[in-house]
């Protein structure tokens, strides 16, 4: 193993603060990830990693050679990646919240391996907060807005939102004509999965925001049963009109105080800020960006 192959273990291991699963990372035996730790040590002199039976931490040498070796090991790669048409490569990890997913990347991929076919994508759905440092993720593409981090968060988009309810809801409840003639109805809860607060029914009224409480039998944290409770008569719900548009089509849904529209909503890329970003990364940032944008 050459040094620039032993400086992207040790930073795996900083960032994933384990030996054993940047072993899995790398796809390489932990025996072999801790002998290069130590190579390393050995060669420079100093400790870089305080180990314990559960934790792995740098030391302040650590996490300055920590630095040097994400600057190094980038301008290594924009430097091959500069010759002879040499295109990006290897695996990519990228949290996606899972309908987004399905509606904005998931239809483009095709298309992005094709351009890049040595990439390899390893895609979790979630809607928790994700540490992307500890849990070596790339970037994270994340719906609503954001708690305040240490992360670069690149607009990708603001999706337009609908109020929405079952036929059989409105037959039941009535279809109201404005937030006013909303008492005796009651709404799906959404809960925030970072937060475990319930999201407020809200309406833009004359450009001012508004929040009406309405009852909850019924709450959820993930946007697919959301709207499958919504389809049930369960309440009334808020959702993106791209999650929807299909329910609208056949009448499984119905939009209604079409006057008074949630507020929309920003998509969001996240990407850690002191890591220095791989071509692989930024070639799929720039791809993300475009098919967001032919989509929307």
């Amino acid at each position: 193993m050459d040094r620039f192959e032993t400086m992207r273990v040790f930073t795996r291991v900083v960032e994933r603060r384990s030996f054993t699963l940047a072993a899995d990372d790398l796809g390489l035996p932990r025996s072999t990830v801790t002998d290069a730790v130590k190579q390393i040590e050995a060669r420079l002199g100093v400790r870089l990693l305080e180990r314990t039976t559960r934790h792995v931490a740098p030391t302040l040498d650590g996490e300055a050679f920590h630095k040097r070796c994400l600057s190094l090991i980038a301008d290594l790669e924009d430097a091959e990646g500069a010759f002879g048409g040499a295109k990006p490569k290897g695996l990519l990890r990228i949290e996606v919240q899972g309908t987004l997913a399905r509606h904005f990347l998931l239809p483009g991929l095709p298309e992005f391996f094709s351009e890049y076919p040595d990439i390899e994508i390893n895609m979790s759905e979630s809607d928790r907060w994700v540490d992307l440092v500890r849990e070596g993720v790339d970037c994270a593409l994340r719906f609503g807005q954001l708690p305040d981090s240490d992360l670069i968060a690149r607009r990708v988009t603001i999706l337009e939102r609908l109020n929405v309810a079952a036929p059989n809801y409105l037959a039941r409840y009535g279809t109201p004509k404005n937030p006013d003639a909303l008492e005796g109805h009651r709404m799906v809860g959404l809960r925030s999965l970072t937060t475990g607060r319930l999201r407020p029914m809200e309406f833009l009224i004359d450009e001012k925001l508004r929040s009406v409480p309405l009852p909850v039998i019924m709450s959820v944290t993930g946007p697919e049963s959301y709207l499958a409770t919504a389809r049930l008569g369960l309440g009334l719900v808020q959702v993106p009109r791209f999650h929807a548009e299909a329910d609208l089509a056949d009448g499984t849904l119905m939009q209604v105080l079409d006057a008074f529209p949630p507020p929309p909503v920003p998509v969001s890329l996240l990407y850690p800020r002191n890591r220095q970003l791989s071509p692989r990364v930024r070639v799929f940032i720039d791809w993300l960006m475009r098919a967001f944008g032919e989509r929307t």
